[in-house]
């Protein structure tokens, strides 16, 4: 019971006590930067702990010697602390290289008090020559915070090897100690990299990617004329297909037998700024079920559409389409043609929907596409990713368990990557971000994963492993507080539900105006527009895999790229599969939902069953109290729900939301059911499973099914008691309310009230065991079922 009970807390939030935006330890032992220097705050960077570095920029060198038996020579600079040696790229025959390149020691990593920086000549065969040196004692190394200006760099004369005098060259250098808050620190090489060379140096990069900018492009095709097939003795049965880059969709086909047809038919699309794709249209002749003719098409680049920003309608335009075939071909011939088809079109881009790419019920944003729409932001949201812990070993290198882990985090248009850790199941990131905020009923994503794309001659090959997922739901922060905690990263594998290790954030909510804030909590979710003129929903999961997939090519078109499988799993791009896990778990939810109504209507048939005498009698005093003082009914409903309210407000949630495996049922997931959600779409699984699967699914099915014709059969029984279905059963239910009506009518509704609520809590000694006769009559009407085959 006891392993049972830690098995449970592994998976519980956790508070940490991180020291966040400490200040510059003064008085330290010894002196020196290894301890700290000064009693300067930082003037950023206050919800990560500060990470102290030794900071190395390397400009250019001039004069250098060059080499007596080649007469030239190949420069690079060598950087070397202790045991960490970084490297710049070298030039061929160049005695005035410029390299522009920083280096960042971590103070934990520091194995010496001397910085020595080496110009050395590339050799092709053989060990490279010395040229000179640079030498810097730590202890005389300045201190620079933001929002001082960078330190400026100087020339320094090379010192022969044995530092017994001056060289000929001059190498330009700044050396300075500092925090991640400095500039220079998302472009520096890290001595936590030493093992990344070539191009795997830019995908361990901290970056910020901004989402493109979407827009949802809606083509009315309303009709075409003088569309010609190509076999004259037939008229054609035609249709019109629209192509935006890789996006495909159709009209009907026009059930008129004619030369001008007719659809006057929406088809939507998704495109992103800049428009590099154009609209494609065609119009094709549907000559048998299997086969389509290409009649005409005609290519429209998309700059040339009018952008709404409202419901008003847009002015249509007729387009000329060029003939495909014959007289596309030939370019005399093509003269020879007397008139051409024409399609009559309304085309716009909607700036005033917001086009989806992540989950409505995930949403980090939902502003209009149009800036002119967008409203003043309510607030900031700050984030500190601090570190990991516990990270589970995701690959093997040199015959060694190990992890590169990254994290990402997405909020609204603007996604961040921290630097990658190399080799480390407990990496220290301490990277702070910043987000603008436009409704607190929003949600932050964030994903940590493990980096295979190292400069590995086959990456392309290769994918991103996912670690685990945080969602934080910024309605749930307290404004103006810090929230430090370790969140458990939580993936489902097809062995079973898994802890992969914590992840430690701190976050802060910063409202700039409270009213604004409150104020949009009567306001629509998303833009009217999606209410005005509403698409279906399988429009929207159309559009938003769209979007999705946009999204992510432009962001793997990025240096570095953030790619597809990382942008997949942030979008939840395969949260509308089936999976018996999934469908579970929501049915429990519903089930907890009911099981509030279920406790009041046990509770209610306790006092009805004088159970405890004492409560019957309390609530038979508050019933004849309402009954007869019928004005205080909502008054004392909306009391009790304040009380029930301040009461519960002991017992509110002290932390964010966070992964819970109890509510989303993985605990005892059968790994048959595992593996079901696990495979791919379509199904690549042999006969016999899928068959297995398939016969499962029927009988899940078969019981939702009998579930919902309960439902519509008791829906069907309370229209058929005045449809005449039953002829005695409606006679009998007509001359029931003409009764009820005259008693009613000379009766007074407190009198009716306060006798039908003792009956319903009248003793047990005067109730009968069967059923009601009320619930007999509801019984016995007939519904729809008979009719069904």
């Amino acid at each position: 019971m006891q392993q049972l009970q830690q098995q449970q807390d592994e998976y519980k939030l956790k508070d940490t006590k991180p020291q966040l935006g400490e200040r510059w330890p003064g008085g330290a032992k010894g002196g020196g930067w290894l301890y700290g220097i000064g009693d300067r705050p930082t003037s950023t960077y206050d919800l990560v702990e500060q990470m102290y570095y030794l900071y190395v920029r390397v400009e250019k060198a001039k004069d250098l010697p060059v080499n007596a038996i080649t007469g030239s020579i190949d420069p690079y600079v060598e950087v070397k602390l202790g045991n960490y040696k970084g490297k710049t790229r070298h030039f061929e025959k160049k005695t005035n290289p410029e390299w522009k390149q920083v280096f960042a020691f971590a103070k934990e990593r520091i194995q010496s008090s001397v910085l020595e920086v080496f110009i050395k000549d590339k050799e092709m065969v053989g060990r490279d020559d010395y040229v000179g040196k640079v030498v810097f004692d730590l202890n005389e190394v300045p201190t620079r915070v933001p929002p001082d200006s960078p330190l400026a760099p100087q020339w320094y004369r090379l010192e022969e090897r044995r530092g017994e005098g001056k060289l000929r060259g001059e190498v330009m250098l700044a050396v300075w100690i500092g925090t991640q808050a400095d500039e220079a620190f998302p472009e520096a090489w890290h001595t936590d990299a030493t093992s990344v060379q070539g191009e795997g140096v830019y995908n361990i990069r901290s970056k910020v990617y901004v989402s493109p900018k979407l827009w949802y492009l809606r083509v009315n095709v309303i009709e075409a004329q003088d569309v010609q097939p190509n076999d004259r003795s037939r008229v054609p049965d035609v249709f019109v297909k629209a192509q935006v880059g890789n996006q495909v969709l159709k009209t009907r086909t026009c059930t008129a037998r004619t030369l001008s047809p007719l659809w006057n038919e929406d088809l939507v699309f998704v495109a992103a700024e800049p428009f590099d794709e154009h609209l494609v249209l065609t119009i094709e002749d549907k000559v048998s079920a299997t086969k389509d003719e290409l009649l005409s098409r005609i290519t429209l680049p998309l700059t040339i559409f009018e952008k709404r920003l409202d419901h008003r309608p847009v002015h249509s335009q007729w387009f000329n389409l060029e003939k495909f075939g014959f007289g596309a071909l030939e370019g005399d011939r093509r003269k020879e043609l007397k008139f051409s088809s024409r399609v009559h079109l309304r085309v716009c881009l909607e700036g005033a929907y917001h086009v989806m790419d992540e989950s409505t019920m995930y949403l980090s944003d939902n502003r209009p596409t149009a800036r002119q729409l967008w409203k003043a932001p309510i607030g900031v949201l700050e984030l500190g990713i601090l570190s990991a812990q516990g990270l589970q070993a995701m690959k093997t290198r040199d015959t060694r368990s190990t992890t590169d882990a990254y994290c990402v985090a997405k909020y609204g248009q603007k996604w961040v990557r921290t630097r990658t850790i190399i080799d480390s199941l407990s990496p220290k990131w301490n990277e702070q971000y910043t987000w603008e905020v436009f409704d607190a009923c929003t949600v932050i994503t964030l994903g940590v994963f493990d980096n295979c794309h190292l400069g590995a001659a086959n990456g392309a090959a290769v994918r991103d492993a996912r670690i685990g997922k945080v969602r934080i739901r910024l309605s749930t922060l307290e404004t103006d507080r810090i929230y430090t905690h370790a969140y458990p990263l939580i993936v489902l594998q097809p062995s079973g539900v898994k802890k992969m290790g914590e992840l430690h954030l701190a976050v802060r909510f910063t409202c700039l105006s409270f009213i604004t804030m409150i104020h949009l909590y009567s306001r629509p979710l998303l833009p009217k527009m999606h209410y005005i003129h509403p698409f279906t929903v399988n429009q929207l999961d159309s559009l938003r895999f769209q979007a999705m997939t946009i999204v992510a090519a432009r962001l793997g078109r990025a240096e570095p790229p953030l790619r597809r499988e990382t942008v997949e799993y942030m979008l939840d791009v395969d949260s509308h599969l089936w999976s018996m896990r999934r469908s579970k778990a929501n049915f429990f939810r519903i089930m907890g939902l009911l099981s509030g109504v279920i406790g009041v209507c046990r509770w209610f048939d306790d006092v009805c069953r004088w159970r405890n005498p004492v409560t019957t009698l309390l609530v038979h005093v508050l019933f004849l109290i309402l009954v007869w003082y019928p004005e205080l009914i909502l008054p004392t409903v909306f009391l009790y729900m304040f009380v029930i309210g301040v009461w519960n407000y002991r017992r509110r949630p002290r932390h964010p939301p966070h992964m819970d495996i109890k509510l989303s049922w993985a605990e005892g997931v059968p790994p048959d059911e595992l593996d079901e959600e696990f495979d791919t779409f379509p199904t690549t699984k042999g006969h016999d499973i899928v068959r297995l699967r398939y016969d499962r699914l029927r009988s899940v099915a078969g019981r939702i099914q009998t579930v919902v014709g309960d439902m519509a059969t008791q829906g069907e029984r309370i229209q058929g008691v005045l449809s005449w279905r039953d002829p005695r059963a409606t006679s009998l239910f007509v001359v029931f309310c003409l009764v009820a009506a005259v008693v009613l009518y000379v009766t007074p509704f407190r009198v009716v009230a306060m006798v039908a609520g003792l009956f319903i809590m009248r003793h047990p000694r005067f109730r009968s065991k069967l059923p009601s006769v009320p619930s007999n009559f509801f019984k016995r009407l007939p519904s729809k079922i008979d009719s069904m085959l």
